[in-house]
């Protein structure tokens, strides 16, 4: 059955598949949209499926704020080609804006709300159709306060949200902790919240350098506690030194603000 160009074109639209993608379903599906899009979708299924052993470690990382509410996610995929796509950001920026709305729980919970009419989980599937490429909803994190703030690196890689309990905290201010958190990397808000693994880990590694080193054993616990206070100073936001005033903290800079965070969270497809 023949198709015209303003058909093919509509189902492009509608799906964001390819032309000849567009040309063979509506032709299989003999000008029946729905049909068309079904089509689509289950190729996009059975490229999943073939490639469901492949690494998605490139994709796209958008974060937004607004009300007291901050998101941020990250949809991946194989290459950084298609990444950079303008219709698979747009995609992703599609998702923030129902996570901004609806405010789900966890990753789970926004897979299944819908854009359109479709679920989010279907429309990640057509998009593998179109692309090729392994896709997943990965990383999906939220934050609230009485003020937040989201800051996006440049190459959508990168992005941080900070809430802080005071309404109507400056932004310049909100935007400076965040993008600390970006650039240092912080591992947790303070010492009280550091996982207690983390600090058994760090706390091995303390006595064994210092045992390396030939420090008698009766001083080792001491040494160790040395190491996880300078470890706490470099990976604690409120204890780590100000990107923008080394001499002071970032607990310095709030309190010199009025400010105090109370949550923050980093979502990175960087290699650190």
């Amino acid at each position: 059955m023949a198709v015209t160009m303003a058909e093919i074109s509509k189902l492009r639209t509608m799906t964001g598949a390819g032309m000849m993608d567009c040309k063979n379903a509506l032709i299989e599906a003999e000008n029946d949209f729905e049909k068309a899009i079904e089509i689509i979708r289950k190729k996009g299924q059975a490229v999943a499926t073939k490639r469901s052993d492949r690494e998605a470690s490139e994709g796209c990382v958008l974060a937004s704020a607004k009300d007291g509410f901050a998101a941020v996610l990250a949809l991946k995929c194989e290459t950084d080609f298609v990444a950079k796509n303008a219709g698979f950001i747009s995609l992703t920026q599609s998702i923030l804006d129902v996570a901004m709305t609806a405010k789900p729980a966890n990753t789970e919970a926004l897979a299944a709300l819908q854009i359109d009419g479709k679920l989010i989980a279907d429309l990640i599937i057509e998009r593998i159709g179109v692309t090729g490429e392994k896709m997943e909803l990965d990383f999906y994190e939220f934050v609230e306060g009485g003020t937040t703030v989201a800051y996006i690196h440049p190459g959508n890689k990168l992005a941080t949200l900070v809430a802080f309990e005071e309404k109507g905290i400056d932004y310049q201010v909100t935007r400076d902790v965040a993008m600390q958190a970006a650039a240092m990397n912080p591992v947790s808000l303070d010492r009280s919240s550091v996982p207690a693994k983390v600090i058994e880990t760090e706390l091995n590694v303390g006595r064994e350098k210092a045992r390396e080193e030939g420090k008698p054993e009766n001083m080792l616990e001491k040494i160790a506690q040395g190491r996880l206070n300078k470890f706490y100073q470099d990976s604690t936001l409120l204890e780590q030194s100000f990107i923008k005033d080394s001499k002071i903290t970032v607990s310095d800079y709030l309190k010199a603000n009025k400010a105090t965070v109370i949550a923050f969270k980093r979502v990175t497809l960087n290699q650190e």
